[in-house]
């Protein structure tokens, strides 16, 4: 998809209510992406809580979307997408809010898992709900989607940054508050579930079945990689760089902001310009480069620079979930529907990022802060030659699919 084709602001103009409540929602689901970051060096001294238990804040939430990514298909045939959207809606209030009111880390931990689940519930369907209710066609749709994305994931540090300068607990409530407007008004105002015959079929097990083709496979096994020093830099990089919350959440503002902005409009140019699969290794290996500015952040107890290697990590890491998405889904079978195939694809992804944000810590008690990073940068690495592997002998694309950057967003 190209900028140049359709304006984001002609994508505003006419739209339904249904369409806007349903965007009001997905900004504030994107924005607990975020949230956390800031106040995280601010919830271990209050809670006492220790490093491997803080960052499953964020491997327990991931967890669960792997798993989930075997049930929303399902779960929106089932029982039908806004049924699906509503409870994942009511799993983020629910979580959120009963966050405020925590007194212990593994408190925390147990609501960060009905939070993944919420939030996937939610994501699965909400763009279904845009696209079928928009005016101006698919592409009008997804501007909109991608502009919900780019607002949470900028506005969800600050908010947790501000909120948690008062107080650690008030980001979550003020979360819980949103996202609690944002169910009322869907359960209100969203169209009623269709019968269940008007709905494409998904059973349990399709994602896994469609690994079972090679290219696919791998292409996924590298974005697992990949995945796993994205969540480095959320799940520890705060804790290395020890700032306030208003300080973390500016850092982690400047990250969101160019991942966003990156994904939709400068991906699809680099995809144009070397190939997608070439766009994939130049941005892996400039996430390889920020990663290494971080260590030797650490190293030299240069807060300014591991900062700004989280901060300039947001460019490859946007380029990344468009291009390494539209690479791995022109591997899938003609035969396999694309939001089956995206599934697989995502299962493995999310569980790379569960298991790095829960090896961080310990990975820093073993070998010393800087480790963490030294890792994904090997990560990184392994994704290169995955890539290399997955790729031989086959050409590469240089048009991005429409949806590749909403579906590489699924990853939050």
């Amino acid at each position: 998809m190209s900028a140049d084709t359709h304006s984001l602001t002609a994508a505003f103009k006419g739209q339904p209510r249904t369409v806007w409540v349903t965007a009001f929602a997905a900004v504030i689901a994107f924005m607990g992406i975020g949230l956390v970051d800031p106040i995280l060096n601010t919830i271990r001294v209050a809670l006492g809580a220790p490093e491997t238990k803080l960052t499953l804040l964020f491997g327990v939430y991931m967890g669960v979307q792997v798993l989930a990514m075997l049930v929303t298909g399902w779960a929106a045939y089932r029982f039908g997408p806004k049924r699906t959207l509503a409870t994942g809606l009511i799993c983020i209030v629910v979580a959120a809010g009963v966050s405020a009111f925590a007194s212990n880390i593994d408190q925390l931990i147990a609501l960060r898992v009905i939070w993944g689940l919420g939030n996937a519930l939610f994501i699965a369907t909400a763009l279904a709900f845009i696209v079928g209710q928009a005016t101006g066609g698919q592409q009008g749709a997804i501007l909109l989607y991608e502009a919900a994305l780019g607002v949470g994931l900028a506005v969800g540090p600050l908010l947790g940054a501000v909120l948690g300068e008062w107080t650690w607990r008030a980001p979550f409530a003020g979360t819980a508050l949103l996202m609690l407007a944002g169910a009322v008004l869907c359960t209100l105002m969203l169209p009623a579930d269709g019968p269940r015959a008007q709905r494409q079929p998904v059973k349990l097990l399709d994602p896994i079945k469609a690994l079972r083709n090679r290219t696919l496979l791998i292409n996924s096994i590298g974005s697992a990689f990949y995945t796993g020093a994205l969540f480095t830099v959320i799940a520890w990089s705060p804790i290395a760089m020890g700032l306030r919350p208003i300080y973390a959440g500016m850092v982690f503002f400047g990250w969101g902001l160019l991942t966003a902005l990156s994904g939709v409009f400068l991906g699809p140019r680099i995809a144009s310009a070397i190939g997608a699969r070439g766009g994939v290794l130049a941005a892996i290996g400039a996430y390889l480069l920020t990663m290494v500015m971080a260590a030797v952040g650490v190293f030299d107890g240069s807060v300014w620079m591991i900062g700004l290697a989280v901060v300039l990590s947001g460019i490859p890491s946007g380029v990344l979930n468009t291009l390494f998405t539209g690479v791995a889904m022109s591997a899938a079978d003609a035969s396999t529907p694309r939001s089956v195939a995206s599934a697989g694809y995502s299962f493995l992804r999310w569980m790379g990022a569960a298991a790095s944000a829960i090896m961080v810590a310990y990975l820093a008690g073993w070998f010393g802060m800087a480790a963490p990073f030294w890792f994904a940068a090997g990560y990184c690495a392994v994704a290169v030659g995955a890539l290399v592997i997955a790729g031989s002998g086959a050409p590469d694309e240089r048009e991005v699919a429409p949806d590749a950057v909403l579906v590489g967003a699924e990853e939050y």
